[in-house]
């Protein structure tokens, strides 16, 4: 016979402070588990979201990031002859040769430094990213010392807001467009004329060229003409996958760090959780002689402790998850260890992360709950009765 989930429910609510008190903790331990997975979520979300199917990023073999690419003009060349890649309006490849260059630059308020990615673009390298919307200002004119910023940059650096100007390599650069790139990583860069960039910075080569495939399956076909001709020390990948791969390091050091403390903040929530049970046992011994005179099981008794264990879990999940979601409002910038540039990115719950939170809560509660339930459930019905 098995007791009834109303009766476990009641003894949660008569124990209103310690159930409140016991499930505050739980939550807590929930809520830095969850912005640990929003956090990385959030960041691989930005710069997988940056790709496109088709588009191909070829950079220099065993680099890890653009900014340890070159690439010579003669070998661009060669890529840019390519059957696969699809043509523009125009008839001309659709190909964008970009040099790419970290500098540094001081943030808004705090004036302390951080890497910030300046892209040289092609007009072609504007069409091939179609997330990409100039929201104020004008596009940059080929052949000037004008730059267009990201809207994360704009916000948060100065001098790179529109009409400002920034100096850097030995010129003064006019910020006359802010675009927004839908949540990318582009969001994080400054971009300018590709030709000036490369005379301002001193390049013969690039650091990747970027095209589209006129057809996505013919990707095998181009990464083996690219990395199989002996001219070319390059190597191809999609550019959803390139990108993907420049949160690894980063996501997972969030992860597992975060897992780290969420693990250890949980042996104190777990600790909680036995002496509220360890409570409700010693406050219930006569309780739980009477259900053992009226026919429940040993199974039944630890059945119904084990249940309030971990429907307080399940309380401390919720509410911990509840907290959690209200991050996904904020949106904040670090360092991307694999591309040592300044990165923003917003917290993403996923329902991946809800399900993985709530086993967590449960586990607590169940880990918390059984020794406890294990102790009631041992009780004789004679002693249970006496020591009521």
């Amino acid at each position: 016979m098995a007791v009834p989930v109303g009766y476990i429910a009641r003894n949660l609510v008569a124990r209103r402070l310690t159930t409140a008190l016991t499930a505050a903790g739980m939550a807590l331990v929930v809520y830095v588990f969850a912005t640990v997975l929003m956090l990385s979520a959030g960041l691989e979300k930005t710069l997988v979201a940056t790709g496109q199917d088709d588009n191909v990023v070829v950079i220099r073999r065993s680099s890890q990031t653009e900014v340890q690419s070159g690439i010579a003009r003669l070998q661009a060349g060669i890529v840019e002859s390519l059957p696969q890649i699809a043509l523009a309006s125009d008839g001309r490849p659709l190909i964008s040769k970009e040099p790419v260059v970290l500098i540094n630059l001081p943030k808004r308020g705090s004036g302390k430094p951080a890497n910030v990615v300046i892209r040289g673009v092609t007009p072609a390298g504007l069409t091939l990213r179609p997330q990409v919307k100039l929201v104020e200002g004008r596009m940059f004119r080929p052949g000037t010392a004008e730059v267009i910023a990201g809207r994360s940059i704009a916000d948060g650096f100065q001098g790179a807001g529109l009409g400002e100007t920034l100096r850097f390599a030995s010129r003064d650069w006019t910020i006359v467009g802010v675009f927004d790139a839908g949540r990318t990583a582009f969001d994080s860069e400054i971009w300018g004329d590709a030709e000036q960039m490369l005379q301002a910075f001193r390049r013969t080569g690039y650091s990747s060229l970027l095209f589209r495939l006129n057809d996505p399956d013919d990707f095998d076909a181009v990464k083996s003409a690219i990395e199989n001709d002996p001219r070319l020390t390059l190597e191809a990948k999609r550019e959803r996958r390139f990108y993907a791969e420049q949160s690894e390091a980063l996501s997972k050091f969030i992860r597992y760090l975060g897992t780290s403390i969420s693990i250890i903040f949980s042996i104190g929530a777990v600790i909680g959780a036995a002496i509220t049970m360890y409570a409700s046992v010693a406050s219930r011994t006569g309780e739980i002689g009477t259900l053992r005179a009226l026919g429940f099981s040993r199974a039944a008794i630890l059945t119904a402790f084990l249940g309030e264990a971990l429907l307080l879990g399940l309380i401390g999940g919720i509410a911990g998850l509840v907290g959690a979601s209200a991050m996904q409002a904020l949106s904040i910038s670090t360092t991307n260890f694999q591309t040592f540039a300044e990165i923003a990115f917003s917290f993403t719950l996923t329902p991946g992360i809800v399900v993985a939170s709530l086993i967590f809560a449960l586990a607590m509660g169940f880990i918390g709950g059984f020794l406890p339930a294990a102790r009631a459930a041992r009780m004789k019905i004679v002693d249970a009765l006496r020591a009521a």
